[in-house]
């Protein structure tokens, strides 16, 4: 009986990671491969290689087989669909102007065998696309899946450039979205102008996360900004942080400022 091997695979374009069985195959993280999965033959590239068992959940399967390496003909093929792909955008554009559904198409992708033919969609609600569907299907004569997505999927496909200069992340590395919240630019003293803590996508950043259980342990029994607290010089206010350095600055009036270094494992006496 052979041993199964699993790989994680970043499926097609826009897709979801999963585990598939990498057999015997020699594979490297970012080879391109061609594996069965749902019904298809798909083209995928490799994230994460020899996962063991141990660390995933006992009912953790491979969806499917590996079949082997993207070819230089695998590769014209990938091609052909994409430019496919573009094609079929323009017709359920087309379809659903005619139609008058609320959705706007963000990007359309074919598997690799050419048997499913997939359209990603943002919209501000729930949208019926029943009709659509059977309309797709008579043109294109093959399986068609309309699959609504967030914004944040929305800037992942599209890619582009953050205020850092760096692709984005999402459309970079990341593989899952993680839960944010504006608590996150509060814990690290950033200013709280949407314009600075939010992304391309109109949400929070997801590098907001990156640092902020590190500030979550920093910022512990430091004094909040415009809080008013005791010092050795008389009851001030507080109009800057430092959380990294654990340094406050302390207005105690008559324009006498101070600074003042709070040790960890300390609470500063708030009035």
């Amino acid at each position: 009986m052979s041993m199964i091997r699993l790989v994680q695979i970043q499926i097609g374009e826009y897709r979801s990671n999963e585990l598939f069985d990498a057999g015997a195959l020699e594979l490297k993280r970012s080879d391109r491969v061609i594996f069965e999965y749902d019904r298809s033959t798909e083209f995928g590239r490799v994230v994460t290689l020899d996962i063991p068992r141990t660390d995933l959940e006992k009912n953790a399967n491979p969806r499917g087989r590996v079949l082997r390496k993207a070819t230089e003909r695998d590769g014209r093929q990938i091609e052909s669909n994409r430019q496919k792909a573009r094609e079929a955008m323009s017709v359920c554009i087309a379809r659903i102007n005619e139609q008058s559904l609320d959705m706007q198409i963000v990007k359309a992708e074919y598997s690799f065998d050419s048997t499913k033919l997939m359209f990603y969609f943002t919209a501000e609600g729930r949208v019926d696309f029943r009709n659509l569907v059977k309309d797709l299907a008579r043109v294109f004569r093959l399986r068609i899946e309309l699959k609504q997505i967030g914004v944040r999927d929305r800037a992942k496909m599209v890619g582009g450039y953050g205020v850092c200069g760096q692709n984005l992340c999402c459309s970079a590395f990341i593989k899952d979205f993680s839960q944010l919240s504006i608590k996150m630019a509060k814990e690290q003293a950033l200013p709280l102008n949407p314009s600075k803590i939010t992304g391309v996508c109109g949400r929070i950043k997801c590098c907001m996360a990156y640092e902020f259980h590190v500030y979550r342990e920093l910022n512990s029994g430091l004094p909040k900004m415009g809080a008013k607290i005791q010092t050795a010089e008389g009851r001030g206010k507080v109009i800057n942080l430092d959380i990294l350095k654990r340094m406050v600055l302390v207005d105690i009036g008559e324009g006498k400022v101070i600074k003042i270094n709070i040790p960890a494992g300390t609470n500063v006496r708030k009035e």
